[in-house]
């Protein structure tokens, strides 16, 4: 078993769900303004004030995920996005997921929970369809096959829009994380690439995977960016927040980097726009790490206005 699931894998409970399902947050994202009147002194930061669990919402994935009818759909995952389709169904999008079949307590250490053996398939990445607060079922899975030998996509944001900027013809558009395995401290995998998938509507038939943002050539692999953490949509634009790794290597923090796309383009690497501190660039990488904490002497970027949206 690879490191980065060994690292992650759940073990005897809440097999119906491996992950919580906080509906009731405030998302608060940062744009920067090109034409904000405000002035430019330091930005002050939002934190979210309030959050609740969706008792029902949860209730529901468990039913689902613990439902041993079928051997072969979703039973938990983590890495959770969804989007809206044009149709009311809701896409759930998930990384690392297990499939196969879940075995009703009490479990083989005598607890009174549903239970998951070795044997459960793992994949690393799926999608479940649910319409009218139902989840109905798993599309094939992975629904992104992996694009080499270790190495993985995981779908992160996702959105529907124009097929072609003006067009009637609607897709999904979805964000995937290529990371590569590696050694300590990457047990998650070294990030790799954004990717842009496109899926037809309604039958969501995975037509297209295109590069946007290659990062293999970056040395230090803490300093290399993946794009789709959050996207928002604002007047024709597709604003696409990212990050880097920081983290995972000891540094106090990780950046955090946005780039923004014409309205149905999203799978076109030449029309991404990278903010550099004071303008929209087109070339990548992106040279100017963005939030309050990341403003220096010099810099022309305004205080980012902020959008509150559900997540």
């Amino acid at each position: 078993m690879p490191d980065d699931v060994r690292a992650r894998q759940r073990t005897g409970t809440g097999l119906g769900l491996l992950l919580t399902l906080v509906l009731g947050a405030v998302l608060l994202t940062a744009l920067p303004e090109d034409d904000d009147p405000q002035d430019t002194g330091d930005c002050i930061p939002y934190t979210v004030g309030a959050w609740s669990a969706d008792d029902r919402l949860t209730g529901e994935f468990a039913r689902y995920g613990d439902d041993a009818t079928r051997a072969d759909d979703w039973t938990g995952g983590d890495g959770t996005h969804s989007v809206r389709l044009p149709d009311g169904r809701v896409l759930w999008l998930f990384s690392d997921t297990y499939l196969g079949q879940v075995y009703a307590p009490p479990n083989p250490a005598g607890e009174s929970f549903a239970w998951r053996d070795t044997t459960a398939p793992l994949v690393r990445n799926s999608a479940v369809l649910m319409r009218d607060g139902r989840l109905e079922t798993t599309l094939p899975a992975p629904l992104f096959p992996d694009p080499a030998p270790d190495q993985w996509r995981w779908p992160v944001a996702a959105r529907v829009e124009p097929r072609t900027p003006g067009s009637d013809e609607q897709v999904v558009r979805v964000l995937l994380w290529v990371r590569t395995a590696g050694a300590a401290p990457w047990i998650y995998g070294m990030p790799t690439a954004t990717e842009v998938a496109t899926l037809s509507l309604p039958d969501l038939r995975v037509e297209s995977i295109t590069k946007v943002f290659d990062q293999q050539l970056v040395p230090d692999a803490s300093r290399r960016v993946l794009f789709g953490t959050t996207l928002i949509e604002e007047d024709g634009w597709t604003y696409v927040f990212g990050g880097d790794d920081g983290q995972a290597a000891s540094r106090p923090v990780s950046s955090a980097y946005v780039a923004r796309v014409p309205e149905g383009r999203l799978g076109e690497p030449a029309a991404w726009r990278y903010w550099n501190g004071s303008r929209w660039a087109p070339a990548p990488p992106p040279a100017h790490p963005h939030g309050p904490d990341t403003k220096r002497p010099g810099d022309a970027r305004p205080c980012p206005r902020v959008r509150r949206r559900a997540p």
